[in-house]
Formats: structure tokens, sequence, C-alpha cells
């Protein structure tokens, strides 16, 4: 049998730093992912409520999550990063809509000229409602 906790706010051990729960609801990261995209299939590290991940061309990539969002208008931020004397940029690519399991299609370009480039080091966070 499931069992229910009702409260407004929570606060530390000490009674202290109190945050309403519609903080902690609405405004927490529903997944997060850390993955390599050099390597086959864009290997996952770590992750939260994300199911898989795939490497569908050079510099270009696809998350599904687990639980699926209320609607395809949630956010989604994300950095990423070589080993290099240049910085990389993570892109949401517009021609393809985000969809509530996921983003169909995430692509990384160079800073310096805008390639599409396989990075070692993606990590991506999605905020928005849960459905």
């Amino acid at each position: 049998m499931a069992s229910e906790l009702r409260v407004n706010t929570l606060k530390d051990a000490a009674g202290n730093n109190s945050i309403a729960t519609s903080f902690v609801a609405g405004g927490s990261a529903k997944a997060w992912v850390n993955f390599n995209g050099t390597a086959s299939g864009a290997t996952v590290r770590g992750s939260f409520n994300v199911s898989s991940s795939d490497d569908d061309a050079t510099g270009t990539y696809g998350i599904n999550v687990t639980n699926a969002f209320a609607n395809n208008d949630f956010s989604v931020v994300g950095t990423s990063s070589v080993k290099g004397s240049y910085t990389d940029m993570c892109i949401n690519d517009a021609s393809t809509d985000q969809a509530t399991t996921g983003v169909n299609k995430m692509q990384i370009a160079r800073s310096d000229n805008q390639a599409l480039q396989d990075v070692e080091y993606v990590q991506m966070q999605f905020c928005g409602d849960l459905a």
C-alpha cells in the first residue's frame, strides 16, 4: 500500500533554510546525463531519468528520458568539451522538435568554425513538468 506525505515547506534538520515544496517540484532538474560522445553509442557515464542515448552522426546525439514530460516545452541546457584549445557548445537542432520522451536531435559544433564534432564530455539537464 502506497503512502503519501503532504507538506508545504521543507527545512533542514536544524529547522533552518526553508524552501517551499513548489520550488522543489517545479524548479528541480527532472533528468540529467553525462556521456562520452566519442564512444560508440554515446556511452552514458551517469544519469538520472535517462533511459538511453544514441549517436546519430558526427556531433549529433539523441537522449531519451525514462519518465516522459507533460509536453514538449521543457527546457534543456548543456555543455560539452574536448581536450584542446577551443570551446565546444551544445546546440539543440530546431529542425527536429523535442518530444515528451526527450531530445530527438542535439548537435555539438566547434565554436571556432561551427563544424559538427564528436566530443568526449557532454552534460545535459532537463527541466519541466513530468507527465
